[in-house]
């Protein structure tokens, strides 16, 4: 197995960039533009949920379809990539939440629960969950998969945490702010970093 996986990965290099302070300043960035743009176009541009979901969703699919293409990390398509699954990841769960009125309790639990199978089927298949190992396809959609995964579940926590249980958005902030603290507190005294990534 580690023959295969050597062999595959000499025509590939890693298809993510380096986690470093600009990785986590750009992936901020482009998680709020996902946010705010799905917003925007479903509410303000009066698009409405599905119809940003289908456009939004056929955009990210012909991204994906040049991201998955790439031998390499490419800056533009990969950071392309991001901010469309953020606005897809969002969608999804707006579109649960808002038009199917499913409780943002139940689509919190079950997109945890998802992401939980999809890293562990990753973790059984691979062997590995490190994003300094994504040298192959498969590799790749798996991380792509917990990538949808995680904006729509961002979404739905922080929907949960801002408005069904009431703490604003300024206490919302607060909050996930400490526990980003926490986890990045844990990281540096020696935690487990995909663990804690």
């Amino acid at each position: 197995m580690s023959n295969l996986i050597t062999s595959r990965s000499t025509s590939w290099l890693n298809k993510v960039p380096e986690v470093a302070l600009s990785f986590w300043i750009i992936k901020i960035m482009s998680t709020t533009v996902g946010e705010t743009g799905a917003d925007f176009l479903a509410v303000n541009a009066g698009f409405g949920q599905a119809v940003t979901c289908t456009v939004m969703g056929a955009l990210l699919a012909c991204a994906l379809f040049v991201q998955l293409r790439t031998r390499r990390y490419t800056p533009w398509i990969y950071w392309l990539t991001v901010v469309l699954v953020s606005v897809v990841g969002t969608q999804i769960t707006d579109l649960l939440t808002d038009d199917l009125g499913v409780s943002l309790f139940i689509s919190t639990a079950v997109f945890s629960v998802a992401l939980a199978a999809i890293f562990l089927i990753w973790y059984r298949v691979e062997q590995t969950l490190s994003i300094h190992d994504i040298v192959t396809r498969r590799r790749e959609l798996f991380y792509w998969a917990a990538i949808l995964c995680t904006f729509a579940l961002g979404t739905a926590a922080g929907d949960l945490a801002t408005e069904a249980l009431g703490l604003g958005f300024t206490w919302g902030v607060v909050a996930f702010g400490v526990l980003i603290s926490i986890t990045y507190a844990v990281w540096k005294v020696g935690g487990n970093a995909v663990l804690t990534f």
